[in-house]
């Protein structure tokens, strides 16, 4: 099951947190520029509060549960330089994808928000300008579905849609 909505409170061992995480320094990157920062917050704690007052209420009602909630910020510009870092929040959604693969290693589950209040929890956490909110997510283990309001519900059971392979990928556009 891709991306789960519904959560059980059950918390990860903080070791199991402290595994995961560090992944995402094998994700590509340009100009060996690490742009993401994230704030973790766990459930309850004022970091989680504030990754949850930023969602929707939709976001909300699926990750009430969830152990663990974080938010991803890219810098806009390069150390190096100041130059514009236009890949930025493509380095952040691919050491995301590192951080996913490295939850299911140890039988997490995630999900990815963009759908939340981003200047909100870019002012509740005192993020400098520099950086920009991408992406919230929860992390956890598999909750039971029928805890979730009706909207996010129907989202956990239904099918996910993928498009076919020769709609992505080809020689010559269209």
């Amino acid at each position: 099951m891709l991306e789960p909505r519904a959560f059980a409170e059950t918390p990860g061992e903080i070791a199991t947190l402290k595994a995961i995480f560090p992944v995402r320094q094998w994700a590509a990157l340009s100009y060996d520029e690490h742009p993401w920062r994230f704030v973790v917050g766990r459930l309850g704690d004022p970091a989680w509060v504030r990754v949850f007052e930023s969602l929707t209420a939709a976001n909300r009602s699926s990750t009430k549960s969830a152990p663990v909630l974080f938010a991803w910020f890219a810098k806009r510009t390069f150390c190096q330089n100041g130059a514009a870092n236009r890949v930025a929040q493509h380095d952040v959604g691919v050491a995301s994808a590192q951080i996913s693969l490295g939850a299911t290693t140890h039988g997490l589950y995630n999900h990815g928000m963009a759908v939340f209040e981003p200047e909100w929890v870019a002012m509740s956490f005192g993020v400098p300008k520099e950086f920009e909110a991408v992406a919230c997510w929860a992390l956890g283990y598999r909750g039971d579905p029928v805890t979730l309001n009706e909207e996010p519900l129907q989202m956990d059971l239904s099918p996910r849609k993928r498009m076919a392979f020769a709609e992505i990928v080809f020689s010559a556009w269209g």
